[in-house]
């Protein structure tokens, strides 16, 4: 179950539909249906083996004045203006089995994070009715999930993201590009050799702090009728001025992630969305 709400969350900027650049007025307070999807991404930042997944699960939409969960992620609103927003942010990784990773092979297994933290949004433009760019600032404390909830570190993911679509919500596009910081524990987390793991192709190695990889993200979604919407999205990180490029588990400077999926969408509220 767990690797199935990684996955969602993994293609969460991808379906985020609903939050369109101009809010469409009398959106339901809440929805209900059925999210599917597949997934190819890195095993790990960095890693030259993959990690695939497939999954169908219930999708639960509540769009409160505080507490939203929608198809862009959980939240909670801090504070909200006509430019700046302040939420907590939650996000979910992917694990990787170290017996599928050869690099990883005798270390132990990564487990899927769950990250939250503050995140400020800024309006940056609105070149039209239908578009919009912004920034966004989250600061977030991965936990380790499958470990006692052990923390790992700290991740920034300073990003701009222009949003665009056709104003009736039929279909929606955006692109970001940003970098993602992680100080030395998280690093320690995926790039760390202690030494009862060195081998002779393996050497002990201690991470550092920093620059992880810069990001570049494009997604498609499309409304096909009321209740259904298929979406695809493709990611490119780029890891060649990484802090720890020199860990024997840094194994590629560039790593492709690729998805697509649907959402149906069973019933809704009568009452509205708070905005």
């Amino acid at each position: 179950m767990l690797t199935a709400i990684a996955m969602l969350a993994a293609m969460a900027p991808a379906i985020a539909q609903q939050q369109a650049p101009v809010q469409a007025p009398g959106l339901p307070l809440w929805e209900v249906g059925v999210f599917g999807g597949a997934a190819s991404t890195p095993a790990y930042p960095g890693a030259d083996d993959r990690s695939s997944r497939a999954l169908v699960l219930p999708l639960v939409i509540y769009r409160g004045r505080i507490i939203r969960a929608d198809r862009s992620g959980v939240s909670a609103r801090l504070f909200n203006s006509e430019r700046v927003e302040l939420d907590l942010g939650f996000a979910l990784s992917l694990p990787a089995r170290s017996d599928d990773v050869a690099a990883r092979e005798g270390m132990p297994d990564l487990h899927s994070l769950l990250e939250f933290g503050p995140r400020l949004k800024v309006l940056l433009a609105e070149p039209s009715a239908t578009s919009r760019a912004r920034l966004e600032l989250p600061l977030r404390m991965p936990l380790e999930l499958g470990n006692g909830f052990r923390r790992q570190g700290l991740v920034f993911e300073p990003r701009v993201v222009f949003e665009t679509g056709d104003g009736t919500g039929k279909w929606q596009a955006d692109a970001s590009v940003g970098a993602v910081f992680g100080n030395a524990r998280l690093n320690a987390y995926f790039y760390e050799v202690a030494p009862r793991y060195a081998t002779a192709a393996r050497p002990a190695y201690a991470a550092d702090g920093g620059l992880m990889m810069t990001r570049l993200g494009l997604s498609l979604s499309r409304r096909l009728t009321p209740d259904w919407r298929v979406f695809g999205f493709t990611r490119y990180d780029n890891h060649s001025h990484a802090a720890n490029r020199d860990s024997p588990l840094f194994r590629k400077r560039g790593g492709v992630s690729v998805g697509a999926g649907f959402t149906w969408t069973i019933h809704r509220s009568a009452a509205r969305a708070w905005e």
